[in-house]
């Protein structure tokens, strides 16, 4: 496979993952995502911004959500978000706890 075909698949399968995460799947809420697999759709979005910033496109953590999610954060929190239960709360100090002390 050469490297722009390559490079065309990693874009389609990050395409469909996006849609998944923000058409198909809205009712899975970002802690749960951090709890269970250490990364959610703000880590996506930090992750383009990051992309973007490391070739010389200014971009803020907001314009990096708003890239990724296709409205705003305040937009997305009203129309999906729910409060997150204690449990869940806890649960991902532990989980944040252990990724920082394993990356560290």
């Amino acid at each position: 496979m050469d490297k722009q075909t390559e490079i065309e698949l990693q874009a389609a399968a990050f395409r469909r993952l996006q849609q998944h995460l923000m058409q198909d799947r809205t009712d899975v809420q970002n802690i749960d995502m951090m709890n269970l697999a250490g990364f959610c759709r703000n880590c996506l979005s930090r992750w383009y911004q990051e992309a973007a910033n490391e070739r010389g496109i200014e971009m803020d953590k907001e314009e990096g959500r708003v890239a990724f999610y296709g409205m705003s954060t305040a937009e997305w929190k009203e129309k999906y978000q729910t409060e997150a239960s204690s449990e869940k709360q806890a649960a991902f100090e532990v989980s944040f706890k252990e990724n920082v002390t394993d990356k560290g």
